[in-house]
Order: structure tokens, then sequence, then C-alpha cells
């Protein structure tokens, strides 16, 4: 396994260039094949754990989802803090900034990214929570391929990359992660289910993270600084592949919706006061149950 370590950190050095070596040692980052191995469990139980549970009681999950949630939005607050006190005192560059020119504020940043590509592992936990409460239809392509991609992408920039202009993505994620999870923690206990109102507005939060993001990408693009290029490029497309997708969420649960509910109001049916239309729960009884972003 040695052997084979050390081809594929030979292959990938060839492709990619010299690593950074202020991460060397750190927990999973020496090598890839732990990080895609993980991934690779992450799909094979996505597949077979539906399989597992289709003749089984859905897990409530209750405590543990409070618990799991609650955890991350403290995470996600952490690492949004950090971030942006580092840069702010580091003095970075919002419209570009390298990695070998704030010691201080680069060695911050880079623990708390660390955190923060770990952090794209304990999520893998989102779908399993969906699997033992058989919640499958949660489980879309959008939310396998942005759990997927993300711990694998941020192995790759924690060994390249892992200050500098990485900060920005991170830091909305993060904050945005606070706003989704402390939202999912309360969902969790159905007193508090009728009070929580914003769930359409974190997804539009979402899409203007991806926005944000991509165009102070692009800052570094007009106005470079010694941070590589084909990084800047990568970041883009991929916020590009992310807009396109999680637009076409909203539209489908959101828009879609709204414009099948006035229909029904042009038409004259009638809602009754207890949330059912002919014996159908009506939009804002089932608003808890639409799908998740994260």
């Amino acid at each position: 396994m040695e052997t084979l370590n050390q081809r594929l950190n030979t292959y990938i050095d060839s492709w990619m260039g010299p690593r950074d070596q202020r991460v060397r040692g750190w927990l999973l980052l020496d090598n890839y094949p732990p990080t895609f191995a993980l991934t690779v469990m992450y799909l094979l139980i996505v597949w077979m754990g539906p399989k597992y549970m289709r003749h089984r009681q859905p897990c409530s999950c209750r405590g543990f989802l409070v618990l799991y949630n609650l955890g991350l939005t403290l995470l996600s607050f952490y690492m949004f803090y950090e971030l942006v006190t580092a840069v702010w005192y580091g003095g970075y560059n919002f419209y570009c900034q390298d990695i070998h020119s704030a010691r201080e504020a680069d060695n911050k940043i880079i623990n708390v990214l660390w955190w923060y590509y770990f952090s794209k592992l304990i999520e893998f936990m989102d779908t399993f929570f969906f699997i033992l409460r058989k919640n499958n239809h949660q489980i879309t392509f959008l939310h396998i391929y942005h759990h997927a991609t993300m711990l694998n992408i941020w192995w790759f920039v924690m060994n390249w990359v892992p200050c500098g202009h990485s900060y920005f993505g991170a830091s909305l994620n993060s904050f945005v992660h606070v706003v989704m999870y402390s939202y999912y923690g309360l969902s969790a206990v159905p007193a508090m289910r009728p009070y929580l109102w914003w769930k359409k507005y974190i997804t539009q939060l979402q899409l203007i993270q991806f926005f944000l993001t991509g165009s102070q990408t692009m800052c570094a693009v007009i106005w470079p600084c010694s941070f590589p290029r084909g990084w800047l490029y990568f970041q883009i497309g991929y916020m590009v592949t992310l807009i396109t997708l999680f637009s076409n969420f909203y539209i489908q649960t959101y828009k879609k919706h709204s414009v099948s509910l006035k229909k029904e109001h042009q038409n004259g049916s009638l809602v009754s006061t207890n949330g059912h239309a002919n014996g159908a729960p009506t939009m804002e009884s089932t608003a808890h149950k639409k799908l998740r972003v994260d």
C-alpha cells in the first residue's frame, strides 16, 4: 500500500506541481487515497443504504440531529470568525492574495481551512441521516454531487493553495452553514417548526454566496497576483456548476409550486383552515418536507 501511495503521490505531484510543505504530516493530507476511499464509501452507502432500509422502519434520530446540527453550527461559526479576523488583521488584499506574503495570517488560515476540509467529511452525515429516516427524496443528484466533490476539492486546495485567495469561499460558506445548520437543528424539534419561516431564503443565500465567490475570484483574474491562475479558473467553473444546479433546485422547489398555488386560487379551489385541501396537505403544512440542499 505504501508503494501505491508513493506512486500516486508522484503522479499527482508531476501533474499539479510541488505541494505546500506547511501541511506536511497533517491528518489525511499526505496521501490522496484515504480521501478518495472515504468518498467511495460514502457513495456506496448512498447506493446501498436505501436498499437496506427499504423494509425497515425509519429511525427518528431526533436527539442526534439536534446535537449534530448544533455541533456543525458552532464549528461553522468558529471557522467564519477565525477566517474573518485572520484576514482583517493580516491585511489580506480583497482582489487577490497570494499564499506566501502574510506569514502569521497565512498560518492561522491554514489551520482553520484544515477544519473546513475536515468538516466536509463530517457533513457526509447529512446524507446518512436522510437514509436512516427514509427521506430518500432528499438524496438528489445536487446533494450527492456537492457533498462528494467538496471533500476531494479541498484535499487538493489544502495541499497546493491552503491560504491566500482560498479563504473567501470558505468564509462565505461557513457563514451560510451557521444559518443552515441552526435552521435544521431547530427543525428537528417539532415544537419549533411552526416558527421556522426562513428555509426558502437559505437557498437564496446559497446562490448569493456562489455569485459572490465567483465574482471575487474574477477579481483575481482581472487584477492578478502570484496566486495560481489555474485554481482561479477551476473555482469559477465549479461555481458555475453550483449556480446552475442550485438555481434549478430553487425554481423546481419554490417557483413552480408558487405558480401551481396561484392557479389553484384562480380556479376557485378552497383551502380549509385546518391545513388541508380535499384531504391533501397544503403547501404551508408541508413546507418543512421540501428538499434539503446543503
